[in-house]
């Protein structure tokens, strides 16, 4: 899988515009046949900062990239950036989620 952490850096005045500018982008790129998740993240030390972790499949990042939506998303994201985002793209051999092992919770009933 090819997972990618992208963190932007919004313009204060569009903070709380973000996800409604980008809402578009999300839902076309949640409907992509290669993708397997396209989350966003508010960061708690940094209202203006927001986090995308995705992954896609190992061939549908190409077509991500070259998707109408995508390069719609490219004409529209720039007004609202206080800098150019910070991003960590890398071929991964997970093919998705894994249970954390330091840390493991008893699914039982509690009272």
């Amino acid at each position: 899988m090819i997972f990618i952490v992208v963190k932007f850096n919004v313009k204060p005045d569009w903070s709380d515009r973000w996800l409604d500018l980008t809402r578009e982008f999300t839902e076309s790129t949640r409907a992509e046949p290669g993708n397997l998740w396209f989350d966003w993240s508010r960061s708690v030390d940094n209202p203006n900062e927001f986090v995308l972790v995705e992954a896609f499949g190992e061939d549908a990042a190409g077509d991500h990239v070259t998707s109408d939506h995508f390069q719609q998303a490219m004409q529209d994201m720039p007004q609202a950036l206080a800098e150019t985002p910070h991003i960590i793209s890398e071929q991964i051999s997970a093919t998705g989620w894994n249970r954390m092992g330091e840390l493991t919770i008893d699914s039982g009933d509690h009272v």
